[in-house]
Formats: C-alpha cells, structure tokens, sequence
C-alpha cells in the first residue's frame, strides 16, 4: 500500500503504510515542508503500518527539527507500542 501526505488545516495527514519502502520519500517530503514553513505537524492515526526504518525516520526528522530550532509535532490516535517508542526517543531527545 502507498503513502500519501495530505494538508488540512495546516496539518498534514498521513495514511497508509510507512516502512523502508516508503519511508525515504516521506522523509525527503517532510524535510521539503520542515524547510519551506518552518514547522511541522504530522497525523499518523490512518498509518496502518510502520516499521522500525519508519520509526527512525520520525526520529531523524524529530532530532533535526530540534536542531535547527524547527517545531514538528507527531499526532493521532496510534498504538501503544508506537506511541512508547516515539516517546521514549522523544523524551531521549529532549534531555540530550
């Protein structure tokens, strides 16, 4: 299944799978807009599947965008173990 970004309101919906497959273009996509606004929010409630690389990917964007003073924001209504992971880097980050 495909990934596909879509803006609403100023945040960008996310649906489908993200994985090693399709996560190097939602990366390249996510940076393009981190770059043009400045910010970023993300929903990921319609991913119906992420992978370790898809997670990592997240992660990258979450400790680039603290780099560079950008805002990104990951919500949504996700699973536990999804929501543990990112917070648990989340937080990882913020500390460092």
């Amino acid at each position: 299944m495909a990934l596909t970004i879509r803006e609403k309101l100023g945040v960008f919906l996310v649906e489908g799978v993200l994985n090693s497959a399709t996560a190097n273009s939602f990366k390249d996509r996510c940076e393009a807009l981190l770059n043009t606004k400045g910010e970023l929010t993300i929903h990921i409630e319609n991913v119906t599947e992420i992978d370790d690389y898809g997670i990592h990917v997240i992660q990258t964007l979450f400790k680039n965008a603290k780099q560079t003073n950008k805002g990104f924001m990951v919500i949504g209504h996700i699973t536990e173990n999804i929501y543990n992971r990112l917070r648990n880097f989340s937080a990882a980050a913020i500390a460092a």
